[in-house]
């Protein structure tokens, strides 16, 4: 009998060691490959072609919803579990309409976690409850207040650059990861700053967090997000908040506690 592959793409190596581990317990299932950045996952995916592929969405280089619109446009029937921290009821939404088949929050149970793959290797869906409650939500804030018109929509690419800056890429890095010249990775820079009316990186940097280009890391909650972690951990003090280890915001923005 065939068995049934899992990638599992997530930049905590404390994580990924017990989501290994966990579903590495169940019969007929093996961890086939494993990422800690978007990008790398785009292309190994490609490479490994998953049964499953789990995926967060706070990924370094390319986050989580955009690498797994690159995955599904090359292939449509790859399927996707979302497990992330990131509550956005956008975010979901974009997951959705990009195709993605799961979403399971790294708060919630490992029994959770471990049923939503039991029902995507069966060709099923499963979204936690959490799910529906963000999206009803959503729902009920736009019948009460409409949406106000976005500001000018970037392009994938675009997108990329955008991360890629954030995340304190200089253009030569961005030419280079994105394979184009270093005068298009500049003209890219100032189109986007141009296109959104922006006139600084630090407002750049604001704009990608407010639009869940980047991500911003909270201490992480029960369940799922301790697989792994050590049981004598010191707790983490009150008001704790990180940005991504991978230095998006600049040193002039300061991190705000978390009521």
């Amino acid at each position: 009998m065939n068995r049934f592959s899992i990638f599992v793409a997530d930049d905590h190596p404390v994580f990924r060691f017990g989501l290994r581990s966990l579903l590495g317990s169940h019969e007929g299932w093996e961890v086939c490959g494993e990422s800690a950045d978007g990008r790398d996952t785009v292309k190994k995916c490609r490479q490994l072609k998953p049964d499953l592929l789990i995926l967060d969405i706070c990924m370094p280089e390319l986050n989580g919803l955009d690498a797994a619109k690159q995955i599904l446009k090359h292939n449509p029937d790859q399927i996707i579990l979302i497990v992330t921290a990131v509550d956005s009821e956008q975010v979901v939404r974009d997951c959705l309409e990009a195709g993605v088949r799961g979403w399971v929050f790294k708060s919630d149970e490992t029994g959770d976690l471990m049923t939503a793959v039991e029902a995507l290797q069966r060709g099923k869906t499963f979204f936690s409850s959490r799910v529906s409650d963000l999206i009803m939500d959503g729902y009920k804030r736009y019948r009460i207040v409409p949406a106000a018109s976005s500001v000018a929509k970037l392009s994938p690419r675009e997108r990329e650059v955008v991360q890629l800056v954030c995340e304190g890429k200089a253009s030569k890095e961005i030419a280079t990861m994105l394979n184009m010249s270093l005068a298009t990775a500049e003209t890219h820079r100032s189109n986007i700053l141009r296109k959104l009316d922006l006139h600084s990186i630090a407002e750049l940097v604001l704009y990608a967090v407010r639009n869940e280009i980047v991500h911003v890391h909270f201490a992480p909650g029960l369940g799922i997000a301790n697989l792994g972690a050590g049981r004598n951990r010191p707790p983490a003090p009150p008001n704790y908040a990180a940005f991504p280890k991978t230095g998006i915001v600049p040193a002039s923005i300061e991190p705000q506690g978390v009521n």
